[in-house]
C-alpha cells in the first residue's frame, strides 16, 4: 500500500485537468466508407513505427484517481514511456517491448519482468494496459476488436481484449489521423488521455 501512496501523491493535478484541451480545425469528410477508412488509417500507421507524443493522463480504479503529465516514445516494438507531476517533481518509467519490461522511480527499487501492465500493477495496483495501448493509442486494435464508427465515419469506439476503448477529436498528424482524446475503460478501471502534442518518429 506504500508504493499506491507514493503513485497517488506523485498524481497531484486535478483529474479535471484532462477535461479540456486544445481546439482543433475540423477535418474533411472521409473519402469511402468507415471501415475503408479505417482500413488506410491503419495501412498508414504501419508505416509509421516511430512516434511520439506528449499530454495529461488520468487513472482511476473506481475508488482512488490521479493524474498527471506523460511522455510516450515508440520505436517499432520497443517503448519508453514516463508519468510524472509537476507539482511534486516525481515521476516513475517503464521501458520495455518484445517480452521483456523494466518500471523504475517506485518505491522498491527497479522491477522487471515480461509485462509492463503486470509490473504496473503489482507497483501500484492500477491497471494500465501498457502494451495494448501501443495500438490503441492510435485508434488501433488486435484482429479480435470490435469497431463502431462515429456519424464522420470515423473511428468511435474499439471493444478490444475486455476493454472499451473511445475516441474524439481527430487531427491530422503528418498525413495521418490520430486522436487527441482517448479513454479506455474496463470495469471500474479508466485510463483517460488528453494528447496535447503528436510527433512522427522518436523525439
Amino acid at each position: 500500500m506504500r508504493g499506491v501512496a507514493w503513485v497517488l501523491a506523485m498524481l497531484a493535478i486535478a483529474v479535471a485537468g484532462c477535461a479540456s484541451g486544445p481546439s482543433r480545425n475540423a477535418l474533411r469528410p472521409i473519402e469511402g466508407t468507415p471501415v475503408a477508412h479505417q482500413a488506410q488509417r491503419e495501412s498508414a500507421l504501419a508505416a509509421m513505427p516511430a512516434w511520439s507524443l506528449s499530454g495529461r493522463l488520468a487513472i482511476s480504479n473506481g475508488k482512488d484517481g490521479g493524474s498527471g503529465r506523460i511522455e510516450w516514445r515508440q520505436d517499432g516494438p520497443r517503448f519508453d514511456v514516463t508519468l510524472s507531476a509537476p507539482v511534486t517533481r516525481q515521476s516513475w518509467r517503464v521501458t520495455g517491448g518484445e517480452g521483456v519490461a523494466v518500471l523504475e522511480g517506485l518505491e522498491g527499487g527497479t522491477r522487471t519482468g515480461p509485462d509492463a501492465a503486470m509490473l504496473v500493477f503489482e507497483a501500484t495496483r492500477w491497471r494500465i494496459p501498457v502494451d495494448a495501448l501501443v495500438r490503441w493509442l492510435r485508434g488501433s486494435g488486435s484482429p479480435e476488436a470490435v469497431l463502431a464508427y462515429a456519424a464522420d465515419g470515423r473511428l468511435q469506439r474499439l471493444t478490444d481484449a475486455g476493454w472499451i476503448v473511445d475516441y474524439a477529436e481527430w487531427r491530422n498528424v503528418a498525413g495521418v489521423e490520430l486522436p487527441g482524446r482517448i479513454e479506455a475503460t474496463q470495469g471500474e478501471a479508466r485510463v483517460r488521455l488528453v494528447v496535447d502534442d503528436w510527433s512522427p518518429g522518436v523525439q
